[in-house]
């Protein structure tokens, strides 16, 4: 045999050795990017972006420091108030490195909050497009979570930065559906507790909204006993005031100062409670049988009639239309 067949024949083992390794290591890839071991590839418009570190950046070990450069940029556009460089910068972010929740929590805030605000308060453009830019602002800003959180199942802090984005008084609320958005919230700040690594706080921001959402009263009280039950110290106060007024929703013909007396440690702490929870009205937490208490409250404290707190004025919620 010469040394051309030889040749002939090694290459043609090497190339029937590789198409029978293809599909494996295919599927292997697969297999270890779907499990965030391996990062994904790069879509083709931010290799565009990218430019001529495309290439070293595509093999995959220097794109959380690109990363880092690109967060630099992305801050430095911010302070510029160059509200589409940020965003587009911080698509380029989250592709190069999906994983890490900072650049999705931080996208969403320049968009939901820095950005809203700027069109909210700042900007020298006509009404409509001021409040069309406010509202295009915020949405981008959740579509760019809810994002963070498909690419980040079981990250539960994404989960509950979208609970709080849903149930700000400032934001989806000022739409006018407040009730699918304070039920939206819920969930979100639900799927958070159910990843059994939320923040401590999470449980009761998912009673907080399932509070606010007509219909599930009663849902919310089993939540509020439930989390009534497992802490060893006094409830903040926002918990005590939905007991109350979940627990008077559920029986208003009942004794509201027995009630009183069984929910808070002393009528004074209920009197308090139930008298910031009225005056808070913009949060919009339910406060069923809380005027009542106040009028029965004050006559056992001998308050004036002049100095009640039902005769002050209310904290309204957000209109956007006074702004624009």
């Amino acid at each position: 045999m010469t040394q051309g067949k030889r040749y002939v024949i090694l290459g043609l083992v090497v190339l029937v050795m590789g198409a029978a390794r293809l599909p494996l290591e295919q599927g292997l890839s697969v297999e270890l990017s779907e499990k965030g071991l391996v990062p994904p590839k790069l879509k083709i418009d931010t290799g565009d972006k990218l430019g001529q570190t495309f290439s070293a950046v595509s093999l995959g070990g220097l794109r959380t420091l690109v990363a880092t450069f690109f967060n630099i940029r992305a801050f430095s556009y911010f302070t510029e108030q160059k509200w589409s460089e940020v965003a587009e910068t911080y698509n380029i972010i989250v592709d190069l490195a999906p994983h890490t929740r900072y650049y999705w929590d931080s996208g969403s805030w320049h968009q939901s909050y820095n950005a809203a605000s700027y069109y909210l308060y700042q900007s020298n453009l006509p009404a409509m497009r001021r409040k069309l830019a406010w509202k295009e602002s915020i949405l981008t800003g959740r579509n760019f979570l809810e994002r963070g959180i498909r690419n980040n199942p079981n990250d539960p802090i994404l989960r509950q930065s979208l609970g709080y984005l849903l149930a700000d008084p400032n934001k989806i609320l000022a739409f006018g559906d407040t009730g699918k958005a304070f039920e939206e919230s819920y969930e979100a700040y639900w799927s958070a507790v159910q990843t059994g690594k939320a923040r401590g706080f999470a449980k009761r921001a998912a009673l907080y909204s399932l509070a606010r959402v007509p219909g599930r009263e009663e849902e919310a009280l089993e939540l509020a006993l439930e989390i009534r039950s497992e802490m060893p110290v006094l409830p903040p106060p926002t918990v005590l005031g939905l007991l109350y007024s979940l627990r008077y929703f559920a029986d208003p013909n009942q004794s509201v100062l027995e009630l009183v007396d069984d929910v808070f440690p002393t009528r004074e702490i209920g009197y308090e409670v139930l008298g910031n929870v009225w005056l808070r009205s913009r949060d919009r937490f339910p406060v069923h049988g809380s005027a009542k208490a106040l009028v029965l409250l004050e006559n056992h404290f001998d308050i004036p009639e002049a100095q009640s707190i039902l005769r002050r004025e209310l904290a309204l919620p957000m209109d956007p239309n006074d702004y624009f």
